[in-house]
């Protein structure tokens, strides 16, 4: 694999701000765009420009780029270090690019670094350039994750949210800037989806409209309930003689207290299923509630009297399956 020298690409020194990175990019991109440059080799030359600026212009991509040191030349064969990236997280490179390049036109050295595609800022293949000469470009696409309450889901929820996210100042200094977010939780959402905030991405350049922001849903740890899909798994202990005489008992859903019967002879592992009380949705998911006995200790004479009294009334070896 061949090693990029992403500074010797844009003609920049490895300590350059990022408004000197901006700028470098900016008049090299207007050079070689497909739109004012028809010359063999020119788009190549922009691709090449738009993998440099995708990674010096990202504070983490740059700082993990940073990391390989300045010993490597261009077109130098190239592994990356097997701890390669333990301490950066590339998520989300790729997703939701509304951009003219996608990830096979990057190179085998960046998507062994990186692993994704360009994901939607800078100048691309759809940016345009005005007719007064100057150049309009959509902001890149952010991704952030979020922790939300199962109750959200299930009722939908307004929240606010704040944001850490990394930015050049003047100087291009990376700074930690917080940001303060009010955001509807859809009701029904699932983890592992995204809620989409239009125009709450990076802004774009030129007067180009901003990129969106992509909040990845995760839920908290619930006191009671396990999420499979869109079902629900509730364990719930009972006593031997509520296993066996059947019983009713009250148990807690998202939406409030429910009484629940349980059927004579029941047995640890058994799951009664409450339909469509899971996370609500088309089809909406089910509640499955778990049983396990717990046995009280024969901590006192007189229940182990009861315990010596049942097991002769009562005969019964679970085992028996064991012994043929």
């Amino acid at each position: 694999m061949e090693y990029k020298d992403y500074y010797k690409t844009l003609g920049v020194e490895r300590n350059a701000g990022q408004d000197e990175i901006k700028r470098a990019y900016r008049k090299l991109a207007r050079k070689y765009h497909p739109d004012v440059n028809k010359d063999a080799g020119a788009e190549d030359q922009f691709k090449e420009l738009g993998e440099a600026y995708e990674v010096l212009k990202d504070p983490e991509k740059r700082a993990a780029y940073d990391q390989l040191g300045s010993n490597w030349q261009r077109g130098q064969d190239f592994e990356p270090p097997p701890d390669w990236g333990k301490d950066f997280d590339f998520a989300g490179a790729g997703r939701h690019y509304r951009g003219g390049m996608g990830s096979g036109d990057f190179s085998d050295f960046f998507e062994n670094l990186f692993g994704g595609g360009f994901h939607g800022g800078g100048f691309t293949q759809n940016s345009r350039f005005g007719q007064d000469g100057g150049f309009r470009a959509r902001g890149e696409d952010q991704h952030a994750r979020i922790q939300i309450d199962l109750e959200d889901a299930f009722s939908g929820a307004s929240r606010q949210i704040t944001l850490r996210s990394q930015q050049a100042d003047a100087q291009g200094r990376i700074q930690a800037v917080p940001r303060t977010l009010n955001i509807k939780i859809p009701k029904g959402i699932k983890p592992g989806q995204n809620i989409r905030l239009a125009g709450q991405g990076s802004p774009g350049l030129g007067g180009g409209p901003s990129g969106d922001l992509y909040l990845e849903v995760e839920f908290r740890p619930h006191r009671y309930f396990r999420l499979d899909g869109r079902d629900l798994f509730l364990d719930l202990p009972l006593t031997p003689w509520e296993a066996a005489l059947g019983t009713k008992v009250k148990i807690p859903t998202p939406t409030g207290k429910v009484d629940l019967k349980i059927p004579e002879a029941s047995q640890s592992g058994r799951k009664l299923r409450l339909k469509e009380r899971g996370l609500p949705g088309s089809p909406s998911g089910d509640l499955y509630v778990e049983l396990s006995i717990h046995t009280p200790p024969a901590q006192n004479a007189s229940t182990r009297a009861a315990y010596e009294q049942l097991a002769n009334a009562a005969p019964f070896n679970p085992r028996r399956h064991l012994e043929s």
